[in-house]
């Protein structure tokens, strides 16, 4: 692989956030290593991407909350492209439901949500020390700074991710590894559908949003370090 192209790995990259973060990562010339647990949307998202650069994606179907297959893929990943700049971790799931959750609904989102959030960033942080640099986006949500009504279970798996965000940030910032969490309101994706929002498509933040904020991140000077971002939705503030 081309050691002049720097490479991002983001998880969920199927659909979504994730797929509007993977195709505009491969506009900006980075070589894409992208996760997600449905082969068939992999391999359509994977074209998308070699028509944009013209160079296809390392591809894995994946479920993140297998700690082992984590590990063995991003030591496939560092050992194919030899260096990993980028980690999205994107992925995550939504139940309803606080003190109506089930236990089992509750260690799944966790599970998925929280802790593969930090064995992904354990698996992909020493590749980074080592290049002295790299950047990790943890996709958490505007849910992750506010407690709502009925999605306890949620909320504190992202209240988690930016927790854990933030102390990733206070270690890795100085090593020169920038750490941010994006922490956006309703975005207009099917998961926020099936969580039930009240906002119509065109009220709502849009998954490109995301993209243009990371690559807005990007631009900045080293030395410029931004510890986390809310992207509200107006329509939801009242």
């Amino acid at each position: 692989m081309d050691s002049n192209h720097k490479v991002a790995i983001v998880t969920g990259a199927t659909k979504g956030i994730g797929k509007a973060i993977a195709l505009g990562l491969a506009q900006m010339n980075y070589h894409l290593a992208i996760i997600g647990r449905n082969e068939k949307e992999l391999k359509q998202v994977s074209n998308e991407i070699k028509t944009i650069s013209g160079t296809a994606p390392l591809c894995f179907q994946l479920d993140i909350t297998n700690t082992e297959a984590v590990k063995n893929t991003i030591n496939k990943i560092a050992a194919e492209t030899g260096r990993i700049d980028i980690l999205v971790n994107n992925a995550g799931i939504y139940f309803d439901g606080t003190l109506t959750i089930s236990e089992a609904d509750f260690k799944t989102m966790l599970d998925t949500n929280l802790t593969s959030q930090l064995m992904l960033a354990q698996a992909v942080v020493p590749v980074m020390k080592k290049q002295h640099s790299g950047y990790i986006f943890n996709v958490a949500s505007r849910s992750g700074k506010i407690g709502f009504a009925g999605s306890g279970g949620y909320n504190a798996s992202k209240f988690g991710l930016v927790g854990l965000s933030e102390s990733l940030y206070r270690e890795l910032t100085p090593q020169g590894i920038k750490v941010t969490a994006l922490c956006p309101g309703w975005v207009n994706t099917k998961m926020a559908f099936e969580a039930g929002t009240p906002l119509l498509p065109e009220q709502m933040i849009q998954p490109e949003d995301l993209m243009k904020t990371i690559q807005w991140l990007l631009t900045l000077s080293p030395a410029a370090c931004v510890k986390e971002i809310v992207i509200d939705a107006p329509r939801s503030l009242s």
